[in-house]
């Protein structure tokens, strides 16, 4: 099953999606029952991204598994156990990333379809966080318009593809699907 969960930035996106990932359909704690598995997507580019990853990296219990996927996130996804919860956090870095790599957005498109795929394909619970760029304004550069319509497509597809879309608004949970 693919749960995404959106908002802005701060939402409380990360928080919600471990609080998912920790329990099993019944709410209850997973009690060490299974493995989670955590997909990362961001690169320690400078001093600041470092303390992030590292706050989110204290944050999550440490039975978990960490998979430095960069923008290789299907491939890393393709080597997880069947059956395993699976959080990548998060999709906008991810296509941030494929941007870098001057990915085109119908190759963008193709890959967030194959990872929904991945997912049901391999029984996994896969929560995906993502940012919703939509509601601020139009970047005024034609990189800034890039990412903002590739981000775009790339949550429409999962989301279209989801059994549940969550949007956070000031660490609330909005059930949006």
């Amino acid at each position: 099953m693919l749960i995404l969960i959106t908002g802005g930035v701060r939402s409380g996106k990360s928080r919600r999606a471990a609080e998912l990932a920790g329990q099993n359909r019944a709410g209850q704690n997973r009690a060490g029952r299974g493995r989670v598995w955590f997909v990362a997507t961001a690169g320690r580019t400078d001093r600041e991204m470092r303390a992030r990853i590292a706050a989110h990296r204290r944050e999550r219990p440490a039975k978990w598994r960490t998979v430095e996927a960069g923008s290789r996130v299907v491939e890393a996804v393709a080597k997880i156990p069947p059956g395993s919860t699976v959080l990548l956090d998060c999709v906008t870095l991810w296509v941030g990333r494929m941007l870098v790599d001057r990915v085109p957005e119908p190759e963008m498109l193709r890959r967030a379809r194959e990872l929904a795929k991945l997912a049901a394909r391999r029984r996994l619970k896969l929560i995906a966080v993502t940012n919703e760029v939509g509601s601020g304004i139009i970047p005024p550069t034609r990189l800034g318009r890039a990412f903002q319509d590739a981000l775009g497509g790339v949550n429409r597809e999962l989301a279209s593809r989801a059994g549940r879309v969550e949007l956070m608004v000031s660490g609330l949970p909005l059930r949006v699907k």
